[in-house]
């Protein structure tokens, strides 16, 4: 579907207004999950009235999972924000049997809705050998990229008997179909610019397994000129062909070493002919300052759903350790993350910032299990409160909320207390208008009936920019 020429207009030329999203959207598994260490952001699509978000993961105990170390997962949602629910207990594409191409690591998945409902999936894979092998100085590190079709987005994958379909291509971050060919870009060749980041190129074929033809005039987005905030590179980057201009969001971030400690942020490209991308005069354009905690959204991979884009990405912290909603975690070092950009005001953005099942009687939620909403470029916040009462219930719930000036540190009183009466028969719902706007709130939620559970509580902020 074609988006209309003012939404072309605007991601070319006129500024993002951002705002991040509920983070973390998705953490890492629990403890012996397959997914327990850390999750990485894959690509994100829409089918039917499902959204469905790839991410790779490691696990802890790599004795029980066997061979390996990434695999791909999923997750799904009814909204781009959530809540997400992980899909399964294991993941949806494995690594491949001992010897092979893809024996140590699958990673990078995004996806592809072909015809007769095939969906294909593209990946990078390394093997053991690879991983093992003695790395000299300047050593350019070497994935190849896979393919793997399934009938439907939750699986089986199968995967293809070519693979891999492009050898030592990096990590691929998408695939489009444009003037009757497959375009793939990667962020390729690792470490050419910093440690695990690289440029972005191109690869294009006729066909799914191709064979690939790489660009001789790669890369197509190389890193800025030394002092610029992503004069180290790129990670993965989402590319997507709207009314005559193909759109990149990338991770981008200066050079820093170790790796883990870089500083990465959201910057926006566009190109009329694939090939040369220009940036975006407001770069970044999701600065990972906004968000509390954060050291980088790395690994990018956006979703247009006009009037907002929702970039997906890895989120590391800069103090994982005081991360709240990390009780009984092994590891908080990398979690998933959103941030939205609207391409107009005025919007009105709904965003879930709780849901639970169960409260039990007379119970309330930590603080720390609310994500910071930040209200940086909000004007209005209405803040709705739902929940389906026990027929003994007699008494309803309150919702606090709280503000803070960094979005760390909170208030130890509220700004705003709303109570919410017990109604048996229906679902009990209200909104509130916030008139106090501090930078970033968070909210909890206590049941004060001593006698009976509150169940499917939600909490909606609905900001409006």
């Amino acid at each position: 579907m074609n988006l209309p020429s003012m939404v072309v207009a605007v991601l070319a030329a006129q500024a993002f207004v951002h705002v991040p999203g509920p983070n973390p959207i998705l953490m890492c598994g629990t403890p012996g999950a397959w997914d327990e260490s850390v999750i990485e952001a894959c690509d994100a699509t829409k089918d039917g009235n499902t959204y469905y978000l790839f991410y790779h993961g490691v696990p802890k105990d790599k004795a029980r999972w066997g061979s390996g170390s990434y695999r791909v997962g999923l997750a799904t949602a009814p909204h781009p924000l959530g809540p997400w629910k992980k899909s399964g207990d294991r993941p949806v594409l494995d690594v491949g049997p001992a010897g092979s191409w893809d024996d140590h690591d699958v990673a990078c998945a995004v996806i592809l809705k072909g015809t007769r409902g095939k969906y294909f999936m593209w990946y990078s894979g390394k093997s053991r050998a690879e991983t093992e092998r003695p790395k000299p100085p300047g050593y350019l590190a070497k994935w190849d990229i896979g393919l793997a079709t399934a009938s439907k987005l939750e699986g089986p994958w199968t995967k293809c008997g070519k693979n891999p379909v492009l050898s030592d291509f990096g990590y691929v971050g998408s695939v489009i179909q444009h003037a009757g060919k497959y375009w793939l870009y990667a962020e390729h060749p690792i470490n050419a610019t910093a440690p695990d980041y690289g440029p972005i190129s191109l690869a294009t074929a006729d066909s799914p397994e191709g064979p690939w033809t790489v660009c001789k005039d790669n890369p197509v987005l190389p890193p800025s000129e030394r002092g610029a905030w992503d004069d180290g590179g790129c990670s993965e980057a989402r590319v997507f062909w709207r009314d005559g201009l193909f759109h990149l969001f990338y991770g981008g971030a200066k050079e820093y070493q170790p790796r883990i400690k870089t500083r990465e942020s959201i910057g926006y490209a566009s190109s009329r002919d694939g090939l040369h991308f220009t940036r975006h005069v407001s770069n970044p354009v999701a600065p990972r300052e906004a968000q509390p905690n954060a050291a980088a959204f790395a690994e990018v991979h956006a979703l247009v759903e006009p009037p907002f884009i929702y970039a997906f990405h890895t989120l590391r912290y800069i103090d994982p350790a005081t991360v709240p909603r990390a009780r009984g975690r092994t590891s908080v070092l990398e979690d998933l993350g959103v941030q939205v950009l609207a391409m107009r005001r005025p919007f009105t953005l709904p965003m879930p910032v709780m849901t639970l099942d169960l409260l039990a009687a007379g119970a309330a939620t930590d603080l720390g299990d609310c994500p910071p909403v930040c209200l940086g470029n909000i004007t209005r916040v209405t803040l709705g409160i739902e929940c389906r009462f026990a027929s003994g219930a007699r008494k309803g719930l309150t919702l606090h909320v709280r503000g803070s000036n960094d979005g760390l540190a909170y208030d130890a009183a509220d700004i705003l207390t709303c109570d919410l009466d017990c109604r048996t028969d229906s679902v009990s719902r209200r909104n509130v208008e916030l008139k106090t706007k501090p930078p970033f709130i968070k909210v909890f939620v206590e049941n004060r009936d001593e006698s009976e559970p509150a169940r499917q509580i939600k909490v909606t902020a609905t900001l409006e920019g």
